[in-house]
């Protein structure tokens, strides 16, 4: 079922374009990979898709009654970030506040679904630490809960691995990827060419102010756009 489409987009700010007539869909399910070079407007196409800028032409269209606030948004985090203090717990639940409405306090239902989620991501013992304190890991596991807890259909990831050993990388994607294994509906953006040959099973190249390629992993390893990505892996093997 189609859960996204973005048709035609042009994208940039202060009146320059970054990209422009750039068109895909995702559908329930899929784990879309966007790569491409630094400033090639991977993370304004994000910003697009959740609504906080709005594209110079084209629009993004939702279906499978996918409102944007039931979006779970991993972004890039700051050093401040980085040092928030406050509890793993707290963090987690305050991805329920959409569910919130004017409500001030999290309800019974609330409560349980950060729990479920520290558990699926194996944090349920770091509840009562300091987020502040935690390993780099630690923390994009927090965050990846706490996305969680604003949907049940689609996470859109900001590259979730930078700054993280390759152990923790590794351990961050097999996550990513057991999510997507339950349904959960992933568009990130990721260096890792591996870990998106890996997991993926769409990718979308922007480069040169456009996209270069869409569609399915397979047909990307082939074509003109992936061929270096590609001789990449096989040489890494």
């Amino acid at each position: 079922m189609l859960q996204l489409s973005c048709q035609n987009l042009t994208l940039g700010y202060e009146g320059k374009t970054v990209v422009s007539d750039l068109s895909f869909t995702v559908d329930a399910g899929d784990y879309l990979c966007i790569v491409g070079e630094n400033g090639s407007g991977k993370s304004t196409l994000i910003k697009t898709i959740l609504n906080l800028k709005t594209p110079m032409s084209g629009q993004v269209v939702t279906g499978d009654d996918l409102m944007p606030n039931e979006i779970g948004y991993l972004p890039q985090q700051t050093v401040a970030q980085k040092d928030f203090p406050a509890s793993v717990r707290e963090v987690v639940r305050s991805g329920c506040l959409n569910r919130c409405g004017l409500r001030p306090f999290y309800n019974k239902q609330e409560k349980q679904l950060a729990d479920d989620n520290m558990e699926k991501l194996g944090i349920a013992s770091l509840a009562k630490h300091c987020y502040r304190e935690l390993s780099g890991g630690q923390q994009q596991r927090t965050l990846l809960a706490r996305a969680l807890c604003a949907t049940r259909k689609i996470l859109l990831l900001d590259e979730p691995a930078a700054g993280l050993d390759p152990k923790m990388t590794a351990e961050l994607y097999s996550l990513i990827g057991k999510l997507n294994d339950d349904g959960i509906t992933i568009i990130i953006i990721s260096h890792d060419i591996c870990a998106c040959v890996k997991y993926a099973s769409h990718i979308l190249h922007i480069g040169a102010g456009a996209a270069l390629f869409f569609g399915t992993k397979a047909e990307y390893l082939k074509s003109e756009a992936g061929s270096m990505y590609a001789n990449m892996e096989g040489d890494r093997e």
